[in-house]
Parts: structure tokens; sequence; C-alpha cells
């Protein structure tokens, strides 16, 4: 586990610390020909053998160079300027990927999956924290509809898709915090909401507006503390 964490710890500091804007401007105009990708995945690789202070451990810094590399290249030549977040998530996925893959097959690392799949525990949790996800905020909108409809639009004054991301993390944080036993934060996390809520409500007058959204954040805290109340029956 303590060469994993410095394994991660050589990527954080390439990827993020020792890599100048200068370098990422150069790499997307240049892409394969340009020198500061290698001399960036060296970097890589002289970070890898540094933490682990172990030349034997070579191949870990070798096989890392090489995989970085690619994700790279793949993200330099398919990324376009409407979807460069994206490729940013997906490249960092990657790389973490491919820290823990060879990790895993370096230090011979043997996980019984069948005995994983087989935990309750652990399948519970993954199964409640999707379903606050996406399926929550789909089931949280067909309930909400037909006072939604009565509201008049106002996309100007709202960040694209916003609310839908707000209400995710929201919900992971009331069962994060019920699943640890942490009721307090609840009740700090729906007061805070209700500080930042407050000005919106009062400037626009809208008493269904005001109502809407009081329907909506409790049908959301109540999903999410009834998720972390049955992971905790799961549990227990």
């Amino acid at each position: 586990m303590l060469i994993l964490i410095k394994l991660i710890l050589a990527h954080l500091i390439g990827d993020f610390l020792l890599q100048p804007t200068s370098w990422v401007k150069e790499k997307e105009k240049r892409k394969a020909s340009s020198g500061k990708l290698y001399i960036h995945v060296l970097i890589h690789g002289a970070l890898v053998l540094l933490l682990l202070w172990d030349l034997n451990r070579w191949c870990f810094a070798v096989s890392l160079m090489l995989v970085h590399l690619l994700i790279d290249l793949i993200k330099l030549y398919a990324q376009k300027p409407k979807t460069k977040t994206s490729w940013f998530i997906a490249d960092q996925a990657l790389h973490l990927l491919s820290v823990f893959i060879i990790w895993g097959i370096l230090t011979e690392v043997s996980v019984d999956w069948q005995s994983v799949f087989q935990n309750p525990n652990l399948l519970g949790l993954i199964t409640l924290v999707l379903f606050l996800t996406q399926p929550t905020s789909i089931i949280l909108a067909h309930l909400l509809k037909k006072w939604s409809d009565s509201i008049p639009s106002q996309p100007d004054q709202s960040l694209q898709d916003a609310g839908k991301y707000i209400g995710i993390l929201e919900r992971l944080f009331v069962f994060s915090f019920i699943a640890t036993g942490h009721w307090e934060a609840v009740g700090f996390l729906l007061a805070a909401k209700s500080v930042f809520r407050f000005g919106d409500l009062r400037k626009s007058k809208e008493r269904k507006l005001t109502e809407y959204i009081l329907i909506g954040t409790l049908l959301s805290f109540g999903t999410a503390m009834l998720c972390g109340l049955i992971f905790l029956s799961i549990t227990n």
C-alpha cells in the first residue's frame, strides 16, 4: 500500500505541481512534436524512482512513463475546445487507473473478487450511492414536474445543470454524514443551504418558487436520509 501511495503522490506532483501552464499550451499546439511532452513524462519517471528510492523498482517508472505518454497523446489528439473539460477528467481517471493496475501487477496483489461482490455491505454502499446520483435526480424531476412547469423559466440566471449537480452533491453529503453517524452535520448543511437560498427567494418575491424549492429540498434530503438509515441497517 505504501508503494501505491507513493505512485499516486508522484502523479500529483508531476501533473499539477511540476507542469507549467506554458508546457500544457505547447503540448496542445505541437502535440507529439512537443519537447515539453517528453520532458513531462521523464519527470514522472524520475519522481517515481525518487519517491520509491529503489533502483530495483525501475519497472514501475518505465511502465508508468510509457502508459502516461500514451494517455497524454490520446488526449492531445482527441480533445476539442468544447471537450477539454471532459478529456481532462478522463485523462486523470485513466492515469490513476493505470497507477492502480501497474501497482497491482508488479506487486502481484491478489484480489478475491468473489468475496468482494458477495459482501452485502459493499454492494449496499455502491447501490445506495449510485441511486442517490442520476436516478434520484430523474425521480425527483418527475415528482416535481407539475410544479416546475408552473414556474417561469429563467435560463440566463442559472448555470446549466447546476441544480442537478447541487442536488447530487447534497444527497451524497447527507448520506455520508448519516452513514458515519454525524447527524449534526446534516442540520448544518440544511441551514447553510437555507442561508444561500434566502437572498434569492427574498428578491424574487415568488411564492411558487419558494414552495417548489422547499419541497425539492425536503424530498432530496429525505431520500438521502432514508438511504443512510438503510445503509446503517445493512451494516449493523
